[in-house]
C-alpha cells in the first residue's frame, strides 16, 4: 500500500477534478502490476495496474488506495474491470467521499466473492485527498493560505519590496505548492506592487499551469500586467463585483481573461461568493498567497483549511512594513483563528511551519447548499 500511495503523489497536481489515486497488483509476494491516475479522461489506476499485470491478474490482490468507482463516467467502472481480470482479493486504503460511490464499490465486489480489506494506511490515503474530500462534499475548494515573511513578522519592507524574503530551498517548496493547486489567488495590490507571474517552476513538471485567480473589485487591474499577457490571459480569472465599470471588464476580456462577477461584502468581492464560483468550475484546491488583505478576507470567510508560513531567520522591523494578514484584526485574543499542531520542515536557513485551520465556533459553516453538492457530484462524475 505504500508504494500504491507514492504512485498515487505522482498524480497530484495533475488529476483534479478527480483524487489522485494509485494501484498495484501482487501475485507470489511480487508487484506484477502497477499504475496511478494521470488525469481526468484517462485510465484509473486500477485499469492501469491490470492493463500492466496482464493474465498474471487472475488469482492476484489488488492494493489501491482509494475505493474502485462503480460507475461510468468517462471511463468504464473499474469494478467491472477488476472482476473480469479475476482478482482474488481488493485491500483498499480509503473509501470513496464522493457519494456516488462511497462503499457502493466495496458491496459489489463482495457480492461477486471478492474479498475485501478495508483501512490499511487509511489516514494517508484519505490525507492524500483531503482537497477533493472537501469539494465533493462542499462545493468550495480546498483552501491553503501561505505567506512567506521574516521573523518578526514582515512580509515586505515598509517600501513595499518583498524579494527576496525566503530562500531558494522554500521558493522552490512555493512552486511545488503551486503546481499542486487548480488556482493560486492574490490580491490586486499584489499584483500593482510585485507583477508576478505567478506561474509554477520548473516548467520541466508537463501538467496544467493553476488558473491565475485576481480579486480586483473595481476591475482596475494594470492592464499591462504579466497575468494578462497574451500567453497568461487564457488561464486568468479576475474577480470582481457588480459595481465594475462595463468597459473596464469588456478591456479585460478582449485580453482573453476571463472575469466573474461575484456578490459584494462591504464594498468588496465575497469570497464566498467566489469560492462557490471556482467551485462549481470544477476547481478543487487553492492557494491564497497574498496580500495581507486577501488573506485577512480569506480567514474571515472560514473558507480556509491549512495555513503554510515560510520563515526566515531576517529581521525587517518597520512600523508600516506589511504582516502577512491585514484586516481590522480581532479585538480580543480570545475572539483568534486557532490552527491545529504545528508541522515544521526545515528548508535551507528557513523554516516552513504548517497547521490546520480550525472551524471557528459559532462561525458560518463550509457546507454548500444542498443544490450546490447536487451539481458538483454530477459535474465530478461527468469528468471522470
Amino acid at each position: 500500500m505504500r508504494r500504491a500511495l507514492a504512485l498515487a503523489r505522482r498524480g497530484k497536481g495533475f488529476t483534479s477534478p478527480n483524487p489522485a489515486v494509485g494501484a498495484v497488483v501482487v501475485r507470489g509476494g511480487r508487484i506484477v502490476g502497477a499504475g496511478w491516475h494521470r488525469g481526468p479522461g484517462t485510465p484509473h489506476a486500477e485499469a492501469a495496474a491490470l492493463r500492466r499485470a496482464g493474465r498474471l491478474a487472475r488469482g492476484a490482490t489488488l492494493y489501491v488506495t482509494l475505493e474502485p468507482c462503480c460507475t461510468w463516467g468517462r471511463t468504464p467502472p473499474c469494478t467491472d474491470a477488476i472482476l473480469r481480470a479475476g482478482i482474488a482479493s481488493v485491500v483498499v486504503a480509503a473509501r470513496d467521499p464522493n457519494p456516488r460511490h462511497d462503499g457502493k464499490g466495496l458491496r459489489i465486489l463482495r457480492r461477486r466473492g471478492v474479498p475485501v480489506v478495508e483501512g490499511v494506511l487509511g489516514a494517508e490515503a484519505a490525507a492524500l485527498n483531503e482537497d477533493f474530500a472537501k469539494h465533493i462534499a462542499t462545493g468550495l475548494p480546498f483552501t491553503v493560505v501561505k505567506s512567506a515573511m521574516s521573523i518578526d513578522g514582515k512580509i515586505a519592507t515598509a517600501a513595499g519590496r518583498s524579494r527576496w524574503i525566503s530562500g531558494p530551498a522554500s521558493r522552490r517548496r512555493a512552486h511545488d505548492m503551486r503546481m499542486r493547486a487548480d488556482a493560486v489567488i492574490v490580491g490586486k495590490r499584489t499584483v500593482e506592487l510585485d507583477d508576478p507571474a505567478l506561474t509554477a517552476r520548473p516548467s520541466r513538471r508537463r501538467g496544467r499551469a493553476p488558473w491565475r485567480v485576481v480579486l480586483d473589485s473595481g476591475a482596475t487591474l494594470p492592464l499591462d500586467a504579466r497575468i494578462l499577457a497574451p500567453a497568461a490571459a487564457r488561464r486568468t480569472i479576475v474577480a470582481v463585483t457588480a459595481a465594475a465599470p462595463r468597459a473596464r471588464v469588456a478591456r479585460i476580456e478582449a485580453l482573453g481573461a476571463r472575469v466573474l462577477r461575484c456578490a459584494a461584502r462591504r464594498g468588496r468581492v465575497s469570497i464566498r461568493s467566489l469560492w462557490r464560483r471556482l467551485g462549481a468550475m470544477g476547481i478543487v484546491s487553492v492557494l491564497v498567497e497574498g496580500g495581507g488583505e486577501t488573506i485577512a478576507s480569506v480567514l474571515e470567510a472560514g473558507v480556509a483549511d491549512r495555513y503554510a508560513a515560510f520563515v526566515a531567520p531576517k529581521v525587517i522591523g518597520g512600523r508600516r512594513a506589511p504582516t502577512p494578514v491585514g484586516g481590522e484584526g480581532m479585538k480580543r485574543v480570545s475572539g483568534a483563528i486557532r490552527l491545529g499542531p504545528i508541522e515544521a520542515t526545515r528548508l535551507g536557513d528557513d523554516l516552513l511551519l504548517e497547521a490546520v485551520v480550525r472551524p471557528r465556533p459559532g462561525g458560518r459553516g463550509r457546507r454548500g447548499s444542498r443544490a450546490e453538492r447536487r451539481a458538483l457530484v454530477s459535474h465530478v462524475h461527468r469528468h471522470r
